[in-house]
């Protein structure tokens, strides 16, 4: 970590770099000639298309890499006061995301953000450097060195760290640190530096704490978070949180869920504790058959031809590259079952894709094409450039839409 005296300059660069690469292989892969582009299409319970509408139509195999949509909750009370998000939600809200980009978010001047991921430090980011808010408030259940960021993430908004109060908290917790074996001198080295927070902005964390519930004032919205004291002890090896029965209140008007996802229910697969239901057989195999195939409970059986893979495996597990790699492997399994199966011919796949869309447009769908894609992107970046800026996204699927639309009648 360096010193907060000594700011690292806030750029975007690396986001930049990550959006444009991501975007290349999306368009690479859009490219080829095999792939087909349906967007704009809700599949679900009670939505224009359900996963058993697409296996009647009689694809070879279903891939369900939807990500973790769902949102996790704490279960505490007051957690509906407004003023109370998942970070989910303001993530798509700041990267404009319909319909998260017009929804009207009750931040404030201080805000709580439970957890200390790489979330954290990305929401922390985008209220201190942008939103320019008062203060940040960091509510782990544990301790600094447990931490799940990477420091060079955290330079971004180091130069806000109130490091005074750094070092009263970690002095605070200091006999539980120590209790499960963790040297409080070291970890005062490196967590408490010198400088004050830049701009009178205040960024502060709250260790060994546990939200409980939320406080809401007069008007229905966000006044305080009450938290549960934690104490440390050791468990196979590993630092565990255990409660004390003592709660502290920290004075915020905004509390942001950054605890992790879990995968949308509502897509028709079985579901259990967040996660969508996988077979519990052990079956042969590097990856296992078993861990990508989606298993119904009640009938004990495996859904034939329908597959799980990456954060709909496992919801939110590691950053993108994790989910990337377990998609790889899923796609040996998926390829393995596929080698058995007759294909379907160039023309025959047409067919069924066009049927599809036509099924699409009686239920009243707007799909959304690779080549729609394209238009819009062009009318994005002719934005961009007279904006002069590197990125602009329009913000509402209906404008999407009515651009799109636009492009075709002036061809």
């Amino acid at each position: 970590m360096g010193r907060a005296s000594s700011p690292k300059p806030v750029t975007y660069v690396e986001k930049e770099k990550m959006k444009t690469g991501l975007r290349k292989q999306f368009k690479k892969i859009l490219a080829d000639p095999k792939v087909f582009y349906l967007g704009h299409v809700t599949i679900g319970q009670n939505q224009a298309l359900t996963l058993n509408d697409l296996k009647a139509m009689g694809f070879g195999a279903i891939v369900v890499t939807a990500g973790a949509q769902g949102t996790k909750k704490l279960g505490i009370e007051g957690e509906d006061t407004v003023g109370v998000y998942h970070a989910k939600d303001v993530v798509y809200h700041y990267n404009s995301l319909p319909p998260f980009s017009q929804r009207t978010f009750e931040i404030g001047r201080r805000v709580a953000i439970i957890s200390m991921g790489y979330v954290m430090v990305d929401i922390a980011n985008w209220l201190l450097n942008l939103k320019k808010i008062d203060q940040v408030v960091v509510v782990a259940r544990r301790g600094p060195i447990e931490k799940a960021y990477d420091d060079n993430e955290f330079e971004y908004i180091e130069q806000y760290l109130d490091n005074a109060d750094m070092k009263q908290e970690i002095e605070r917790i200091a006999p539980h640190l120590a209790a499960v074996g963790q040297n409080v001198d070291e970890i005062l080295k490196k967590f408490v530096k010198e400088g004050d927070p830049a701009e009178g902005r205040r960024l502060t964390f709250r260790y060994l704490c546990s939200p409980t519930k939320v406080i809401a004032n007069e008007q229905g919205r966000v006044a305080a978070l009450e938290a549960e004291d934690n104490e440390m002890i050791l468990q196979d090896g590993r630092t565990v949180a255990k409660g004390t029965g003592k709660t502290r209140r920290v004075e915020v008007d905004c509390v942001i869920y950054a605890i992790g996802d879990q995968v949308d229910a509502s897509l028709g697969l079985p579901f259990s504790r967040g996660a969508f239901v996988t077979n519990p057989e052990k079956l042969p195999g590097d990856p296992s058959p078993a861990a990508y195939q989606p298993y119904d409970p009640e009938t004990k059986t495996v859904l034939d031809g329908i597959f799980v893979a990456g954060w709909s495996r496992n919801a939110s597990v590691g950053l993108v590259g994790v989910a990337k790699q377990d998609a790889e492997r899923g796609m040996k399994v998926i390829n393995a079952y596929l080698a058995n199966k007759a294909g379907l011919s160039s023309g025959e796949m047409e067919e069924k894709i066009e049927a599809l869309i036509e099924t699409l447009h009686k239920k009243g769908a707007s799909v959304v094409t690779k080549e729609d894609i394209e238009l819009l992107e062009g009318a994005e970046q002719e934005q961009a450039r007279a904006r002069k800026t590197w990125d602009f996204k329009y913000i509402s699927d209906d404008k999407m839409l009515e651009v799109i639309a636009a492009r075709k009648a002036a061809r």
